[in-house]
């Protein structure tokens, strides 16, 4: 996924209210811009950190820049961190495409945001005569307390465990189903559950898992210029 143009570096002020954000443009400017991110974005708002932001020639938006990335370091360098929650679905969708992800390769459809469960909507449909339906539902990840380890949910999200429940409901009737967790960073080497986060969500990964729900990891490779899925990465056991 390129970005209509390059990124614009600056440094984070702070973030406030979840969707806005104060920074200091490297002109000397400062700016409020729309932080996409719904999640506490644990360990990722200090201030003074370089962050990347695109801008919009819309007339109708109130603020012009949306925070895309940041720079995060571990102590194993600065590595660039995608906050933007609305960006994974394009991002596992043009992998699927081009054939990066051999778990769900072959299906002659793809759609997304199809309406399924209870009231929600599956991230993407995938469907092939011979192969079937295959529901997969994708989680952005940004977490990372310990150097390599990514992890997820940054906070307590009763919304996840619910779709995985949807999930092994489609495995039930028959289908296939699939959590494809997003890791936005490519510092990545695994991912696990923060079960100390968010009990619940891991006591129903589990549950969805064991009743047959597949689970796959892959990182992404970032740059002020574009975001690409890169490597499927294992997922530690909870």
């Amino acid at each position: 996924m390129k970005f209509a143009s390059p990124l614009i570096r600056g440094r984070l002020v702070k973030r406030y209210k979840r969707f806005l954000a104060d920074v200091i443009l490297d002109d000397g400017s400062t700016i409020t811009c729309t932080c996409p991110n719904t999640g506490s974005m644990m360990g990722l708002t200090m201030p003074g950190s370089v962050v990347w932001l695109s801008q919009s020639d819309s007339p109708t938006r109130k603020y012009r820049h949306t925070w895309e990335m940041l720079e995060n370091d571990l102590g194993d360098g600065a590595t660039l961190v995608g906050i933007n929650t609305g960006h994974p679905n394009k991002l596992v969708t043009e992998a699927i495409e081009a054939g990066k992800v051999a778990a769900l390769k072959g299906y002659q459809s793809l759609k997304r945001e199809q309406k399924y469960g209870a009231n929600s909507r599956i991230d993407i449909l995938l469907e092939d005569e011979a192969k079937g339906r295959a529901y997969v539902e994708i989680k952005n990840v940004h977490l990372m307390r310990a150097s390599g380890l990514a992890e997820f949910p940054d906070s307590v999200t009763e919304r996840g465990a619910k779709h995985l429940r949807e999930l092994a409901q489609m495995v039930s009737e028959g289908h296939r189903a699939v959590m494809l967790f997003l890791v936005q960073r490519a510092d990545a080497k695994s991912l696990s559950l923060a079960g100390d986060i968010d009990p619940g969500y891991a006591a129903a990964f589990a549950a969805a898992t064991a009743a047959g729900v597949e689970a796959l990891a892959y990182r992404c490779r970032l740059t002020p210029d574009e975001i690409v899925v890169d490597k499927k990465i294992p997922i530690k056991a909870v």
